[in-house]
């Protein structure tokens, strides 16, 4: 065998340039790198959750005067059958 062939044959088994910096840039992810979807997800749930809250636990405001010229409902002729 010639050299050329022999370092054709030991460089077939090594990673080539990006491949091999991917790989070392993976075994150094940290912990917010992994989880960051899940994390921001969590914090807009309950973010939502606290802002619906809030707002279901607000005093109803008082009903005030109708506007001019409202004709009210007549519940008299209004059976009670239901």
């Amino acid at each position: 065998m010639s050299k050329k062939q022999k370092n054709i044959k030991s460089r077939s088994n090594d990673v080539f340039g990006k491949q091999a910096r991917k790989k070392e840039i993976e075994k150094k992810t940290h912990f917010y790198n992994l989880h960051k979807n899940t994390i921001w997800t969590i914090v807009v749930i309950v973010v939502l959750v606290i802002f619906f809250i809030i707002n279901n636990t607000r005093k109803v405001p008082d009903q005030g005067p109708y506007p001019p010229n409202y004709k009210g409902v007549d519940t008299s002729n209004v059976s009670s059958d239901l």
